[in-house]
């Protein structure tokens, strides 16, 4: 507890995650989603870009280092990010976060297919708990589902959580070393920015800059600075200090602070049944990725 570089990491892991839900929402009120995914990643690539220049570090990483980082950005960036965000058109923050805290669930039945992991009887207990609260979320709102833009949302969302898995996966499967943090990301956040801004003028219906309002930019700018720098930057440094597993506990405290600030702030309706699916989902999670140095004080090297 004396270490408050790594509470502070900790703090803005949890906070920042969190609030992402929420402020892409606010984005998307005025700002068509491509263009939020596309300058928020753009604008985080000239982050890292100042940040490796000042450093000395920005270098060439070579034809098959940049064929990972182009296949992790688009699995997580261009597919995750980019349909969560427009799945955020017609769908609220909470619902959104709730879907994406599943994603750990298609990355457990991915590892086992491909047999990075093994099945047992406490992970299929947890994946029963998450689907049954997935199924809670639908009965909810089944209602909604006869809108098209609120049923294409969802469909949008499960690509979403489909590509983060599929990164992950990839990730592991290849056991790709990190190298310069800083080097990969800029890459990944300058190839998902260009590709983005480019589906944003492709599929955008209407991109009238001055209906843009000054709050949703705010987000779009919040998005970049903090969501995608600032909280990584945080993410990795704790990851030094702590374990893996540890860290993912923040996961949950992300989906219950997207769900509170939904409701807070956007006056998202919260039932009783959203409550039993939340609950369901991340006791789902938790059981698949418990490990008993979770709760262990554990120093890594």
């Amino acid at each position: 507890m004396k270490d408050y570089k790594l509470i502070f990491a900790v703090i803005t892991v949890a906070l920042v995650w969190g609030t992402t839900f929420l402020a892409i929402r606010v984005a998307v009120e005025t700002i068509p989603a491509w263009f939020v995914a596309g300058i928020r990643q753009f604008l985080a690539s000239i982050i890292m870009l100042i940040v490796l220049l000042s450093r000395k570090e920005f270098k060439w990483i070579g034809w098959k280092n940049l064929g990972y980082q182009i296949v992790f950005s688009t699995l997580m960036l261009i597919v995750a990010n980019g349909m969560t965000t427009v799945a955020e058109e017609s769908v609220s923050s909470s619902v959104a976060s709730l879907i994406s805290a599943s994603s750990p669930i298609l990355v457990f039945l991915g590892s086992v297919a491909i047999g990075l992991q093994k099945f047992s009887f406490k992970a299929l207990t947890g994946v029963l708990m998450c689907f049954s609260g997935i199924l809670f979320i639908f009965w909810d709102g089944l209602q909604d589902l006869a809108n098209p833009d609120y049923r294409m949302g969802i469909i949008f969302l499960f690509c979403a959580i489909t590509g983060w898995a599929s990164g992950t996966i990839f990730t592991k499967k290849l056991n790709i070393q990190s190298g310069n943090i800083s080097l990969n990301l800029f890459y990944q956040f300058l190839f998902a920015g260009i590709i983005q801004i480019i589906f944003a003028f492709i599929f955008s219906e209407s991109y009238h800059f001055e209906s843009w309002t000054l709050k949703s930019i705010f987000a779009m700018l919040y998005l970049a600075v903090f969501g995608s720098v600032a909280a990584f930057f945080a993410f990795h440094y704790a990851l030094t200090k702590i374990s893996p597993v540890q860290v993912s506990i923040l996961a949950y405290i992300n989906t219950i602070i997207a769900i509170f600030l939904g409701w807070l702030i956007m006056d998202e309706k919260i039932s009783v049944k959203f409550i039993m699916a939340a609950v369901l989902i991340i006791c789902g999670v938790f059981i698949i990725n418990y490990k008993p140095e979770m709760f262990k004080r554990q120093k890594i090297e």
